[in-house]
């Protein structure tokens, strides 16, 4: 998974920041993205990959050691940013921040995905970025827990809704607890099941 990492540093680039989003997908909570830079040569302890592959266990233990060594950080989209300015749209603008509040200015910036953000340093894109890009694989991993969390403290707001458990995807139980209670301030209204359930309602 060093592929694309080490074409860049054999050019010269020592700062490589690899980025990627969690919650593109669910119906509610907000989409977070995370900007790690890993350190030429480093070798994880921890099983790295797209954090969609790894089991929760899996992946605490790599945020654990990333978030220990590497240079990381996150930004946040709400569901109200999602809503206006569409889930594609807030996604790149989390990236963006997360890139920006690096402490380290990288070189290059290594994103998962099709879409640039829109950042001042230079960019390649790369479709399952996650699965092929050590640095965009730890940033899949920081962005997917630290947004597990917070869906496991919005759960305490609103346990009706079962968040700790589906993170705001679409499962059923989460289905069946949107007809009963109807949608909550994290629902996103732009999205289709929230916004039929409005249109049905009114």
């Amino acid at each position: 998974m060093w592929e694309f990492e080490a074409a860049l540093f054999d050019k010269g680039i020592e700062s490589v920041a690899g980025v990627d989003e969690a919650g593109r997908g669910p119906w509610a909570g907000p989409v977070v993205a995370a900007a790690v830079i890993v350190s030429r040569n480093y070798e994880f302890c921890a099983k790295i990959n797209d954090s969609k592959k790894l089991s929760p266990r899996q992946r605490r233990k790599a945020f654990e050691e990333i978030t220990a060594k590497c240079l990381y950080s996150y930004a946040v989209a709400d569901q109200e940013y999602i809503d206006r300015y569409n889930i594609l749209n807030a996604a790149l603008f989390a990236m963006a921040q997360a890139v920006n509040s690096l402490k380290c200015p990288p070189g290059w910036v290594i994103v998962d995905g099709p879409h640039k953000p829109d950042i001042p340093f230079p960019c390649t894109a790369v479709i399952d970025g996650d699965a092929k890009s050590i640095s965009v694989a730890c940033a899949s991993i920081v962005a997917k827990v630290i947004r597990d969390e917070m869906m496991c403290e919005y759960d305490k707001q609103y346990p009706q809704y079962g968040f700790s458990s589906h993170k705001g995807y679409g499962t059923k139980a989460h289905a069946d607890a949107l007809n009963r209670f109807g949608p909550c301030p994290l629902h996103r209204k732009s999205f289709r099941p929230i916004k039929e359930f409005l249109k049905n309602t009114e």
